[in-house]
């Protein structure tokens, strides 16, 4: 790989057909998620975002209120259609795709940097998840990336008004998922250890602010309003992924995660061109700061992964200026190069990430590697075992009947499919379902599923096992390995209002 180039003050504004080519790319990835997010089912998270669309709010208790707002248009739209469900998260990646070839353009690159950029973007793994389901994070990506776009734009023309769009993307992203919350940090790090400083006294910039404040005032009064709950359960979730390992890879998910590993060379040329130009020196700093941040504070991997596509787009007009006077052979050969092993990682990513086949040996290999593939499996088996255990009960005590869960996946899918089935509303005390709380009936019969069993015990009197659920062999996920018992119990231990006090868990 050639040594970093000095990032261009001036873009190429003329070639158009880097644009078509960056479009082509967003187009045929979005036509391979819509396509493919025919197969398997609902992810528990997924269920989670949909209970909560059907019951709006300015908030929940795990995120803020944008996903869920989408998913409730989504549902309008195409009910629950699969591909429907999950268009608005292909749309966010598609157009993370179209801007991060903008990115390449505006910083002087031409066709085969704006194709290299998009291309290694469209093929990394962690955004090719996030078009196969509808995330919190599917979203954060897409406010990431425009917000570098806008500061790019800003450094690149010296424009203040760019700063209304920084100042908008932040605000959605606040909406969407409070780890932006770092990139902002790593925004004022940057623009402290920089001349961007100056923007500081700009009235633009405070407008921009006033506009992030603006969009998340919604969501900080209903905080507000409910003692900071989102606060404690990021401590929580913060704490358990510590405790488990699921922070220990961070600097490994980099590599494996939240870029192609092919385009790592691209990436650093990157973040070296940046760190020579004056111009551009902020976007080194941003990257630079808010990884550190997130490697202090033992954030997850992922966190980082909307970062990088300014960092390619940066490597990749760099690197295309070190080629302009080469060879021609050796211009084309080393761009073949690259774009094959771009292809090369991002095919094996499909393979695992995408669900490609429904059946046969991919959909075996995927499954084998694919532990949120494997969320997606068993809903309806567990619905129809719990109508079963339903049905065996007498007419009195299904008029007095609860439902109890002992996740957001279980109660969700009990929220969104039970209907079907004609099963009660879910009873749980997992996130925001607590906030929901428990049927004004207060039932005296309750089918429990997914409580571990001395709270079971704890809470609910004359248990016993009624049903286990009949997941078929290999499905290997959280249900079926942990939560396949069906227990049917009388009353609870403590009258409702009491238990619910108590009831209230993170997860």
């Amino acid at each position: 790989m050639p040594p970093p180039a000095q990032v261009a003050a001036a873009p190429n504004n003329s070639d158009v057909l880097g644009s078509r080519i960056t479009l082509a790319i967003a187009v045929a990835i979005a036509l391979l998620h819509i396509i493919t997010n025919t197969r398997y089912g609902l992810h528990r998270d997924e269920f989670q975002f949909l209970a909560d669309a059907r019951h709006l709010d300015w908030g929940f208790v795990a995120y803020p209120p944008f996903t869920s707002a989408i998913e409730r248009l989504s549902m309008a739209i195409f009910g629950l259609w699969l591909p429907g469900l999950r268009l608005f998260s292909v749309l966010a990646q598609a157009t993370a795709i179209v801007i991060a070839g903008a990115m390449a353009r505006d910083l002087g690159g031409r066709t085969t940097a704006q194709a290299l950029t998009a291309f290694a973007v469209a093929l990394s793994p962690l955004p090719l998840f996030e078009g196969t389901e509808f995330q919190y994070s599917s979203f954060d990506y897409l406010w990431w990336v425009l917000a570098s776009w806008a500061l790019i734009r800003l450094l690149r023309d010296e424009n203040p008004r760019w700063w209304l769009l920084i100042g908008a993307s932040l605000g959605f992203g606040l909406e969407t998922k409070y780890s932006i919350l770092f990139y902002i940090a790593g925004l004022i790090g940057a623009m402290l250890l920089t001349s961007a400083r100056r923007w500081f006294f700009n009235r633009w910039f405070w407008a921009g602010v006033a506009l992030t404040l603006l969009i998340v005032l919604p969501n900080a009064i209903w905080q507000l309003q409910h003692n900071f709950i989102s606060y404690r359960f990021l401590q929580h979730i913060h704490a358990r992924d510590v405790r488990i390992g699921r922070t220990g890879g961070f600097f490994h998910d980099q590599l494996i995660i939240c870029f192609n590993l092919a385009a790592v060379p691209i990436a650093l040329v990157g973040l070296f061109s940046t760190f020579r130009s004056r111009t551009y020196r902020p976007i080194a700093w941003l990257f630079v700061l808010t990884l550190a941040l997130f490697a202090i504070a033992k954030g997850r991997g992922y966190y980082t992964a909307p970062l990088y596509p300014m960092l390619l787009a940066a490597g990749a007009a760099a690197w295309e200026r070190w080629l302009a006077p080469r060879h021609a052979i050796l211009r084309r050969s080393l761009a073949t190069l690259a774009f094959a092993s771009i292809a090369a990682i991002g095919a094996y990513a499909c393979a695992i990430l995408v669900p490609l086949a429904d059946s046969g040996p991919l959909r075996s290999f995927a499954l084998a590697r694919n532990g949120d593939l494997r969320e997606e499996t068993g809903w309806d088996i567990m619905l129809h075992s719990i109508a079963q255990v339903r049905d065996s009960l007498s007419p009195d005590q299904q008029a007095h009947l609860g439902l109890v869960l002992g996740n957001y996946g279980e109660a969700g899918a009990v929220e969104i499919l039970g209907p079907q089935y004609h099963l009660p509303p879910p009873i749980a005390g997992t996130n925001s379902f607590w906030l929901r709380s428990y049927p004004s009936s207060q039932p005296t019969t309750n089918i429990v599923l997914g409580v571990g069993d001395d709270d079971r015990e704890a809470q609910f009197t004359g248990c016993r096992l009624a049903a286990h659920v009949p997941y078929p062999p290999g499905q290997n996920n959280e249900e079926s390995n942990d939560h396949a018992e069906i227990y049917l119990c009388g009353p609870p231990r403590l009258p409702w209002p009491e238990l619910w006090k108590i009831a209230l868990g993170f997860g």
